[in-house]
């Protein structure tokens, strides 16, 4: 966690005067003084698990911007005018790190707020090594995906919001406490799912299962693509397709946010289904426990 500060003032001198006169999109509501907007403090957040667990924290104390759209890829999103303004008077900005959020170090500068504490939730987490991801060179971003690490993430977020707003600390902290419980029984309930899974390996689209994976002693044993947006080779298509025959996979996961064309194919190769697994939700309505819910649903339907 940190607070920005006014370093790079001549980057954004050159970068708000384009950012906020391109396009108009979404207008915040009433902002006051810097950092609220009638009377709620004012938090951004990079994708849509990290502003669901921001809301969680914050209740009716905070009013949370995400800043990646639904349909939109984190990993090549920019920041939209208004979404520029909004950053310009929060108090709290919440990413997840680990590099997903491509968009956000010139965004920080940008915005040229002094007061910003900026909050990467993954810091300190043990993150999964991503050797055959180039557009994750630091690791594998996907920690929210284990409800241990979601928890971690709250403790991250209820401290910013703390440090930013300490009159209302024991709010956050109820409201935090709260959530975490929550997680701590879906934590449970995917032990006992995962209890009666009879297969343990599964295929998925890209590697964001992997934290999920090893929490719960199962094995992401293919992906479809390696790198986000990137179509597999033929030769990785048959790589997985092999894979998929060795391990009698039953469904080839897919994700809504991209095309099932090649988890069609590998799955008309092999005899599977396509099942999605959601690892980014449907904003603006998205629920974290419940998305996670679902995707553990669709995963019994393949596993057990």
């Amino acid at each position: 966690m940190k607070r920005s500060t006014r370093a790079g003032i001549g980057l954004a001198a050159a970068l708000l005067p384009a950012l906020f006169a391109a396009g108009c999109g979404r207008q915040p509501s009433s902002l006051g003084k810097l950092g609220t907007a009638r009377g709620k403090m004012l938090v951004a957040a990079g994708i849509a698990p990290m502003a669901s667990f921001a809301k969680e924290v914050g209740g009716d104390l905070v009013q949370v911007e995400l800043m990646v759209p639904p349909g939109a890829s984190p990993h090549t999103y920019q920041p939209q005018p208004d979404q520029m303004k909004f950053l310009s008077r929060a108090s709290v900005l919440v990413l997840n790190g680990i590099k997903i959020e491509f968009w956000a170090e010139k965004a920080i500068e940008a915005a040229d707020n002094p007061r910003l504490i900026v909050v990467r939730t993954a810091d300190g987490l043990d993150i999964i090594d991503s050797r055959h991801d180039k557009e994750h060179p630091g690791g594998n971003p996907h920690v929210w995906l284990d409800p241990i690490n979601a928890i971690h993430q709250v403790e991250a977020i209820r401290a910013a919001f703390i440090e930013a707003d300490p009159r209302r600390r024991a709010d956050y902290e109820r409201n935090a406490a709260a959530f975490i419980a929550k997680l701590k029984r879906l934590d449970a309930d995917i032990r006992a799912q995962v209890k009666m899974f009879k297969s343990r390996s599964f295929i998925s689209f890209h590697p964001a299962w992997v934290y999920f994976a090893r929490r719960y002693g199962l094995t992401e044993a293919a992906t479809i693509e390696r790198s986000p947006g990137r179509e597999p080779s033929p030769a990785e298509i048959r790589e997985v397709v092999d894979t998929a025959r060795r391990i009698r996979a039953k469904a080839i996961f897919a994700e809504p946010q991209f095309s099932p064309k090649a988890a069609e194919v590998i799955a008309g190769e092999t005899g599977a289904r396509v099942l999605m697994l959601d690892p980014l939700g449907k904003p603006p309505d998205y629920d974290y426990i419940k998305t996670m819910r679902d995707d553990l649903a669709q995963m019994s339907r393949a596993l057990k």
